[in-house]
């Protein structure tokens, strides 16, 4: 491609190679390197004027410095008068910060954003954003490109069997994206969702509901006057009721009609619940404490229907045997068989049978009913505890306790927890987790999808959750960037559940790391990047890149 530079930053140099073999075409000069304080050098030794500048830099091991190093390069050719600038980064840095998750959280990839701007970046080629909307923080034109076309014609080619798998989510944020690969492949989906409440812990909340039909009355004597003007009209009552049944004729009855000195008002009488208590109590025979009507001949709990039963009585009109059979046979779901229930303890699957965590001293203190102090602020300082809000937030929040006070944005968070929240949740030895799996995926294989792979304990509790409750014959970790913080493709090479981990090279991976797994695949993006520098150089449309071709 004439008039065209392609730079490579210290990111991804492998990366870099790739691409410029693909266009065929060297990688421009540039000079990159550190002062003595640590700070960024960055020298560019070919003429860039009136060219197309493309600087290849994606995110790494050293995020801060990557995002440095680019804002430079950037800059430095802006200053040297590049006619266009596009920056080509297939992993966008700090792209799992672009929403606020606290009060004072910062939006981080939008800061990333505005830098680019600032910089003098003119188009921006990037892969599989963490949410689309991001885009909408760029002023420039963005080509947000996928890699499921790639990924879905590895399994086509290398997995076999695959026409019977199904594509699973492992939390409810990732349903998008696991449904777009699944109708790729035309392939059924599922879910795995868990629940993160704290087991063996009682559920603290106060009712604040308001009864406007049954007042309650404190003051005795106006208590005991309404109950006489009750018995009263009561009495009144069943004298006209006697009176039409013996065929005895109303007072004033065909007599003249007097006029009244004032119109008569129909006032309803509210009674309360003691007064109630009372009428039950006398003139039936009855006991007013439920402990008395309890003893009772035929009131024991084998005698007396259950309050199932008399609700169902009172609420619901009799169906015949026939059409009850009929409605029953109709609304019938053979879907609801497909989910599936376990336990999760330390981020692994456990018996039904295994024992729940007990209380910890901290646990303890924060959620039990005896709690008079909250937990320790950063200062020293204990808060008190307020039942009001433990109250709202229960009623409210579908979070926990001990969230709830860190949730200052609404009500409840959103589906698409973050991982760090996710991981914290297995890891902790104090917290029982629920785990669902909506689905059927007995003797399939199962292809676990989502945007990124930073640490296993998620992946490894979802794949242990198909194949030790679902009955999964095989499991294929499925992910466009392949962080792999900490010990996390150890972990995964150590579990019997996990078969492959899919990935791209978007994210770079030390090559005696990758030597040392046997259990990873590193699928390389290289030429849809060089596809779409080509296609944005010469101004062609990039929307193929998106479709599924035929094999």
């Amino acid at each position: 491609m004439r008039q065209t530079q392609i730079f490579g930053g210290s990111s991804h140099p492998v990366l870099v190679e790739s691409i410029c073999d693909w266009l065929g075409q060297k990688p421009g000069e540039v000079d990159l390197g550190k002062f003595s304080n640590g700070e960024t050098s960055v020298q560019i030794r070919a003429s860039i004027r009136n060219q197309d500048v493309f600087i290849v830099q994606s995110g790494s091991t050293k995020m801060n410095d990557s995002v440095i190093e680019l804002l430079i390069m950037c800059s430095a050719c802006k200053g040297g008068s590049a006619k266009s600038i596009t920056a080509v980064m297939p992993y966008f840095p700090y792209n799992r910060q672009s929403k606020k998750k606290s009060h004072r959280g910062a939006i981080t990839a939008r800061m990333i954003a505005n830098l680019l701007a600032i910089a003098g970046v003119d188009h921006v080629i990037t892969l599989d954003l963490h949410a689309n909307q991001m885009q909408g923080f760029f002023k420039c034109p963005v080509d947000n490109l996928v890699a499921e076309p790639l990924l879905a014609r590895w399994i086509r080619h290398n997995i076999k069997g695959w026409e019977n798998g199904v594509v699973v989510s492992k939390n409810p944020g990732g349903t998008k994206r696991v449904t777009s690969l699944a109708d790729a492949l035309k392939l059924n989906f599922g879910i795995v969702t868990t629940d993160r409440r704290q087991m063996n812990q009682p559920h603290q909340s106060m009712d604040f509901s308001l009864e406007t039909d049954t007042p309650y009355y404190f003051d005795d004597e106006y208590e005991a006057d309404v109950d006489n003007e009750v018995e009263q009209e009561d009495t009144k009552t069943a004298d006209a009721t006697q009176s039409e049944k013996l065929g005895q004729q109303p007072e004033g009855v065909g007599s003249e009609p007097t006029t009244p000195s004032r119109p008569s008002v129909n006032r309803k009488r509210t009674i309360s619940n003691s007064a109630r208590r009372r009428n039950q109590g006398t003139g039936s025979g009855i006991p007013s404490s439920p402990l008395s009507r309890s003893a009772l001949p035929g009131n024991s709990p084998e005698d007396s229907p259950s309050l199932d039963a008399l609700v169902k009585s009172q609420t619901e009109p009799a169906i015949p045997p026939s059409l009850e059979q009929d409605l029953t046979e109709e609304f019938t779901d053979e879907r609801a068989r497909d989910v599936t229930v376990g336990r999760l303890r330390h981020g692994h699957i456990v018996p039904e049978d295994y024992p729940s965590p007990a209380f910890s001293a901290v646990s303890g203190s924060n959620h039990g009913l005896g709690r008079q102090r909250g937990p320790q602020s950063e200062n020293g300082d204990t808060d008190r505890y307020d039942p009001m809000t433990a109250s709202f937030m229960s009623t409210v929040s579908s979070i926990r306790h001990d969230l709830a006070a860190d949730n200052a944005l609404g009500g409840s968070v959103d589906a698409a927890a973050s991982s760090e929240e996710e991981e914290e949740d297995l890891r902790n030895p104090d917290l029982e987790t629920t785990v669902t799996l909506v689905g059927n995926v007995r003797d399939r294989p199962v292809f676990i999808v989502d945007d990124i792979i930073d640490k296993a304990g998620s992946w490894i509790a979802a794949a242990e959750t198909v194949v030790k409750r679902g009955g999964a014959t095989k499991v294929y970790c499925v992910a466009t960037h392949g962080l792999f913080g900490e010990d996390c493709l150890q972990e995964i090479e150590e579990s019997e559940c996990i078969d492959l981990v899919i990935v791209t090279n978007s994210f770079p991976i030390e090559a005696q790391v990758k030597a040392r797994m046997k259990k990873l695949v590193q699928l390389d993006i290289a030429p849809l990047l060089s596809e779409a520098i080509r296609r944005n150089h010469y101004g062609e449309n990039l929307s193929q890149l998106y479709m599924h071709l035929p094999d």
